[in-house]
C-alpha cells in the first residue's frame, strides 16, 4: 500500500507530514520500545527474555534489533548477568537535544525546580501527556529521608496522578474520553476509574489552577500539580509530592502557593522565549 504524505513549507523549510490515524512502522517502534523500556527502568537493565515478556515481542524479533544498538552503543551488554541497560549512545543523543536555546530554557526551568525542593523541603517533577500517560522528563530531589522516588523517562497513567490531571485540564472533555476509550487504568483503592469524576475534577483544576491526588498513584502518597502554560494551551505540568503523615493543611498550603508562584514565573519564560511541546 503506497502512503501518501502532504508536503509542508514554512519559513523555507520543507517537510512531509505523514497522514493523521497513519500505522506506525513496526520496526521502528520496536527499537523505540526498546531504548523507552530501559529508560524507564533505571540502572538496573533487563534480559532479553524480560524485555520480550515486557514489550510482548518476541525474542527472535528482538535480539537483532538489541545486536544492532549495542553495536552503536545505544545499548550496553553485560556479559556477565546478560542484561541491557542504556548505552553511551543515547546519552550523547540526549545532550544533544539540549544544546543552545533548549539548554538556557532548560536550565532556567531545572533551577526553578530545585527552587521548590528547597523551599518546600519535597521532590519536585516535570512532566508531559503521552497519550495517556504521563512521561516525567525533570525532577529536583529533596533532602527528606523518607520521599517520592522517581525516574525520568517513566511513565504513570494520567488518570492517577495529580499531575495528569493539571495536564488533561488543557484538553477538551471530548478529547479526554477519547484518550480513555479503552478504560482508566487503576494503581491503588483510590484510584480514580470512572470518567465522570476524572473530568469533575478536571473541571475543578482549570477554575482553580491546580490539582490534587492523595494515595491514587502510590499508597501513603499524596502529590500536588500546577499546569504550565503558553499562549493559553497546556504544554507541561509541575509536581511536589509527599507523604500524607507530612501533609498537613499548613504545607499543603504553602506548596501550593509556592508551586503557583513558580509556575507563573515559567508561564512568562514560556511566553518570553518560546517553550513549546516541540521544545519539551
Amino acid at each position: 500500500m503506497m502512503i501518501k504524505y502532504t508536503i509542508k513549507k514554512c519559513n523555507g523549510l520543507i517537510w512531509m507530514e505523514e497522514p493523521m490515524g497513519q500505522e506506525q512502522h513496526r520496526a521502528t517502534t520496536r527499537v523505540l520500545d526498546i531504548l523507552e523500556h530501559l529508560a524507564s527502568e533505571g540502572g538496573a537493565g533487563r534480559t532479553l527474555t524480560e524485555l520480550s515478556v515486557a514489550l510482548d515481542a518476541p525474542k527472535s524479533s528482538l535480539f537483532p534489533i538489541l545486536h544492532t544498538l549495542a553495536q552503536r552503543r545505544y545499548v550496553r551488554l553485560d556479559r556477565e548477568t546478560g542484561r541491557y541497560s542504556v548505552g553511551i549512545s543515547a546519552y550523547v543523543l540526549g545532550e544533544a537535544y539540549g544544546a543552545g536555546r533548549r539548554e538556557s530554557i532548560l536550565r532556567r526551568v531545572q533551577e526553578l525546580m530545585e527552587q521548590v525542593a528547597r523551599r518546600c523541603e519535597e521532590p519536585c517533577q516535570l512532566a508531559i501527556l503521552d497519550g495517556e500517560n504521563v512521561l516525567y522528563i525533570g525532577k529536583a530531589d529533596s533532602d527528606q529521608a523518607i520521599r517520592m522516588i522517581s525516574r525520568l523517562g517513566s511513565r504513570l497513567p494520567a488518570n492517577a496522578t495529580a499531575l495528569g490531571k493539571a495536564l488533561l485540564s488543557g484538553l477538551e472533555d471530548d478529547e479526554v474520553r477519547q484518550r480513555f476509550s479503552q478504560g482508566l487504568p487503576r494503581l491503588t483503592d483510590h484510584t480514580i476509574t470512572d470518567l465522570e469524576p476524572l473530568l469533575a475534577q478536571l473541571k475543578q483544576v482549570r477554575e482553580n489552577g491546580i490539582a490534587w491526588e492523595e494515595e491514587e498513584s502510590t499508597p501513603h502518597l499524596c502529590c500536588v500539580a500546577v499546569p504550565l502554560r503558553q499562549r493559553g494551551s497546556v504544554f507541561a505540568a509541575l509536581s511536589v509530592s509527599m507523604p500524607l503523615f507530612r501533609a498537613t493543611p499548613e504545607k499543603r498550603e504553602g506548596v501550593s502557593n509556592c508551586l503557583r508562584e513558580v509556575a507563573s514565573e515559567i508561564n512568562t519564560l514560556a511566553e518570553e522565549r518560546g517553550i513549546s511541546l516541540d521544545i519539551l
